[in-house]
């Protein structure tokens, strides 16, 4: 089982940590939310729990995950985009069989 990040996802949390002035990673995980069931939770974590996973980006970012979202998450990339005057993060999920009209929650 594996999380990545590209490049230029770790720069943008590397940024925010440091402007944060502490944190040890990013967690990712998922919730039952959404048209489609499931939806990506982001938060900064200051301190990891026990029965985290942890994987270990570019820039050593890390990536903090619980076991029940690891289900849903495995071989996810998380990738941030620059699109015109958006930009967020985009998660690129294999697991994922099918994603609501707006991108916001998805289905396993």
């Amino acid at each position: 089982m594996a999380i990545t990040m590209t490049e230029a996802a770790a720069d943008h949390v590397a940024r925010y940590l440091e402007k944060r002035g502490h944190g040890e990673g990013i967690r990712l995980g998922v919730r039952t939310s959404g048209c489609s069931g499931m939806a990506y939770v982001l938060e900064f974590v200051d301190d990891s729990q026990e029965e985290d996973e942890i994987f270990e980006g570019p820039q050593s970012v890390k990536i903090f995950i619980d076991p029940k979202s690891l289900a849903y998450l495995d071989g996810t990339e998380l990738d941030f985009v620059k699109e015109g005057l958006n930009e967020g993060f985009k998660f690129n999920n294999p697991n994922v069989s099918s994603e609501c009209g707006c991108g916001e929650s998805f289905n396993v």
